[in-house]
């Protein structure tokens, strides 16, 4: 499949017409120049794949304890289905960005949103967990695809001078769509009848304007890759481990943070203010995600250093807040460390893919995100589902504290490993 309708001109200007084209310097320089700006205005609609499929992501959020009532199950069953979409997105993370890499973006991309309507007809009439869970699973998949191919096509379509813009809004495509997704379920189930299913056919329309935007993405063609295809395997960053390690150093305690929220947010939110509406539950993900987004570009002239510093102290913070709220029964202070959480996330997250994208070669740029998320997921998957079983065992107050704590630690050990790295960040490019 090709990913470029432009034609390339030629060092000396000529065309596809070869000695019968113009050769004016002047005249390639200047079709050059509206090739780079076609790109560069594409890197905004190039974002959108990313926010619809990520809207997906947590969609579904507010409206387990719909379908907990009308089908039936544990909290124990309920924590599986989550476990199912980390499953589906490392699953994607191993191969995803491989394969995107090697034969295109659009190869992944298209894919994928076709997984993300599938799993919006599954969501729209499941009436079993075996429903819920292949949902689930072919939301992990899809989102697997949007943080490795379709953030590494914002940055190919921004060009090589706009890497820290490309970063900036692949990063924050992603948060936005991730704290848009449970407010809109929240609101449309709470005001709209068929309150499990209006959500996802809203969002069906959404992913099928991000098809279009994939389509028509003027992205350029693959370089050939040379050596054994390795199809499946552990994402890496070629001559960029150091600027991986420091992105997750920050990223995974932040989005293991946020993925608390909103996780046991909605059951903390109840004890705290006695109160199980949806849409409060949805406005506080999404006020948590927001920040997220309005962080990254508040802080997107500064050094990566200082990024990431500013993410783990953003994160420390959340997890402090995050017990004081517990143990003082404080709505105000849950919600304020949902927003530092939110910071720290997005900070993390910005300062990880900008480093990457500062050393990373396009031709593994999607490898390279895969491997950042990976780091990012994996305790973002496990703790907060461990947080939730040690809560059943001794009570939402102990167990949100000792993760509280844990996390905290977690953070500001990231915080300690850019500062005494700080002078091997790099800063251009």
């Amino acid at each position: 499949m090709s990913e470029s309708r432009t034609v390339p001109v030629q060092a000396n200007g000529a065309g596809p017409g070869g000695a019968g084209a113009p050769s004016s310097s002047g005249a390639g320089a200047v079709a050059g120049a509206g090739v780079a700006r076609a790109a560069g205005w594409w890197v905004w609609p190039a974002a959108w794949p990313v926010t619809a499929i990520f809207v997906l992501s947590n969609a579904a959020t507010p409206l387990y304890v719909l379908w907990q009532h009308d089908i039936g199950f544990s909290k124990g069953t309920l924590t599986v289905i989550f476990a199912c979409y980390i499953v589906g997105l490392l699953g994607s993370l191993l191969v995803s960005g491989v394969v995107s890499d090697r034969l295109g973006r659009k190869t992944v991309l298209l894919p994928a949103l076709g997984l993300a309507l599938a799993a919006c007809a599954i969501f729209a009439t499941a009436h079993s967990v075996a429903a819920l869970v292949v949902a689930r699973l072919f939301t992990g998949i899809a989102v697997g695809a949007a943080v490795s191919a379709g953030m590494a096509a914002v940055t190919d379509v921004a060009g090589p001078d706009r890497k820290r813009l490309a970063a900036l809004i692949a990063s924050c495509a992603m948060v936005f769509g991730a704290g848009l997704g449970p407010l809109l379920a929240g609101v449309l189930s709470e005001t709209l009848p068929a309150p499990t299913v209006t959500v996802f056919v809203v969002e069906a329309v959404l992913l099928a304007t991000a098809v279009v935007a994939v389509v028509r993405m003027p992205l350029p063609p693959r370089a050939a890759q040379g050596g054994k295809a390795t199809w499946i395997r552990i994402p890496a960053v070629p001559g960029g481990g150091l600027q991986l390690a420091l992105g997750i150093a920050v990223f995974a305690p932040g989005i293991t943070a946020t993925s608390f929220v909103l996780s046991l947010g909605p059951s903390l939110l109840s004890g705290l203010l006695g109160t199980t509406s949806r849409i409060v539950a949805g406005a506080m993900a999404f006020a948590m995600f927001l920040t997220a987004t309005g962080v990254q570009f508040a802080v997107q002239r500064l050094r990566r250093r200082t990024i990431l510093t500013a993410g783990a102290v953003s994160t420390t913070l959340a997890m402090g807040v995050l017990v004081a709220a517990v143990h003082t029964s404080s709505a105000p202070l849950l919600i304020a460390a949902a927003l530092l959480a939110g910071g720290g996330q997005g900070m993390g997250q910005l300062g990880g893919l900008s480093l990457l994208n500062s050393t990373v070669p396009a031709h593994r740029l999607a490898e390279a995100n895969a491997a950042l998320n990976v780091g990012g997921y994996v305790p973002a998957g496990i703790l907060p589902v461990s947080a939730g079983y040690l809560s059943d065992a001794v009570g939402l107050t102990d167990g949100a504290t000792v993760f509280g704590v844990a996390l905290l630690a977690l953070a500001l050990a990231g915080g300690l490993v850019v500062t005494a790295n700080r002078r091997r960040v790099p800063e251009s490019g």
